[in-house]
């Protein structure tokens, strides 16, 4: 068919299509309309919608919103408190703001309309099938179509999919997972007295499974209390959430929300385009391995999606579509991929000893510098490792001991739980118990998904 075929049986061809309306997908819609581009979005969802997900909003989330957004900030945190299995309870105080914490079906929602006052069109309760690059369905080699579940196609000269982490259109590219953890969260309606016991502070628990944590996040007068751990242990997750939510004091408190989901990390090999179609967030496996943080790297790859959408619907043949994704591709992996590699290296060692992130956090100063340093949005994990030498050669040393140990006993490997007792050295705050009436002290940062 000529490229003229479309046009002559009245079918629009959209410039880029964006298969969902989450982070990755509103920043990437917003960063293709912001060209002057014609950009649709589809979801399959009516908005605004609930998403599992603990809301937290890290400094390179607030680098990546589209100028003059307001977040919707239901509390901002200036306090940590660190347990080990519900034990050695110490808080962390910082003069600053670490970082926000919003609702997601209301902080999603904003993106999209930002995405729409920037020119992109909304289709909302569009479930899609499939993505064809050949076939009757697609007029020319400049084009893609996107099949939704009732028959209809819908043409574009570059697709990006960002339908989560169960993505069809991540299927449709190849991408490949290498991570998969189970995340158990509950919104939890409370009190007044108890909500202000919670108010500007998180807590997070290193918790009972290797490489497993939980997180209470205030938001107004509900706390968002969750737990994630390796995929495989369910049962073993969801003991972990009841008894973290029996320690606190708040079994007594009937759930408003009570929801589970996947995370996903996609392999160092893994693609992330095929043809005309470009995938980024959660439908790209694009994921911080360590405490699973996904919204900021859903907002980082949904633009530069976004960004290199606009040069693939320019591409006039498959060679030069090629090369413009493969450049997406780079991008994401000279940025992001050096991230998800340390934090790879962080969660070997951490799931081996949580209870020296524990020591290092509330009782070495430059390690909780660093932690705030990094959520405020002043550095990265990558840079950290990279530019401070004493960084890089910890976790070196930890790297080689690990490496060590499992040569030694592999199958004690990643399954050792060592507890380093008391943390050393001075400490802002102990809170040994709980104000809400539970074990540990309120307050936490880690927010688990996209």
């Amino acid at each position: 068919m000529s490229s003229d075929s479309a046009a002559q049986d009245n079918r629009p061809v959209w410039d880029v299509v964006v298969v969902g309306a989450g982070p990755a997908g509103a920043s990437a819609a917003y960063a293709a309309a912001c060209t002057g581009r014609r950009v649709l979005i589809l979801e399959k969802a009516e908005l605004p919608r609930y998403k599992t997900c603990g809301g937290g909003i890290i400094g390179p989330s607030r680098d990546a919103l589209p100028p003059g957004f307001e977040l919707p900030l239901l509390d901002r945190v200036h306090a940590v408190t660190f347990t080990l299995g519900g034990r050695l309870a110490r808080t962390r105080r910082a003069r600053n703001m670490l970082f926000g914490l919003v609702n997601r079906a209301e902080f999603d929602a904003r993106l999209v309309k930002a995405a729409q006052d920037a020119g992109a069109e909304l289709r909302t309760g569009a479930s899609v099938s499939r993505v064809e690059q050949h076939g009757p369905a697609v007029p020319d080699r400049r084009t893609a179509a996107v099949v939704l579940s009732d028959g209809e196609t819908i043409l574009a000269r570059a697709v990006v999919g960002a339908d989560g982490s169960a993505s069809r259109i991540g299927a449709h590219v190849g991408v490949k997972m290498g991570q998969v953890d189970l995340g158990l969260e509950a919104e939890i309606p409370v009190p007044p007295t108890v909500a202000q016991d919670w108010a500007g502070r998180v807590l997070i628990d290193w918790g009972p499974m290797p490489g497993s944590y939980g997180w209470v996040f205030p938001k107004g007068d509900t706390l968002t209390v969750g737990v994630i751990s390796a995929r495989g242990q369910g049962a073993a997750t969801k003991k972990y959430l009841e008894d973290f939510v029996g320690r606190l004091g708040l079994a007594g408190f009937e759930p408003e929300v009570s929801s589970g989901h996947l995370t996903r990390c996609r392999t160092d090999d893994s693609p992330l385009s095929r043809g005309r179609v470009l995938v980024c967030g959660d439908a790209a496996g694009l994921l911080e391995p360590w405490t699973r943080e996904g919204i900021s790297f859903a907002l980082r790859s949904g633009r530069l999606a976004g960004e290199w959408a606009v040069r693939v619907s320019e591409a006039h043949d498959a060679v030069d579509a090629r090369r413009q994704a493969l450049n997406y591709a780079f991008a994401v992996k000279a940025g992001l991929g050096v991230e998800m590699g340390v934090g790879r290296r962080m969660l070997a060692v951490f799931s081996r000893r949580p209870g020296l992130f524990h020591t290092a956090l509330t009782g070495f100063r430059p390690a909780w510098n660093a932690f705030a340093r990094i959520t405020r949005g002043q550095t990265t994990l990558g840079e950290l490792v990279r530019t401070h030498p004493l960084a890089r050669r910890a976790l070196d040393l930890v790297d080689r001991t690990q490496s060590a140990a499992e040569d030694a006993d592999p199958q004690a490997a990643g399954q050792d739980r060592a507890e380093d007792g008391e943390p050393a050295g001075e400490r802002d705050t102990a809170a040994e118990g709980s104000r809400t009436g539970g074990a540990t002290g309120p307050a936490a940062p880690g927010a688990a998904g996209e």
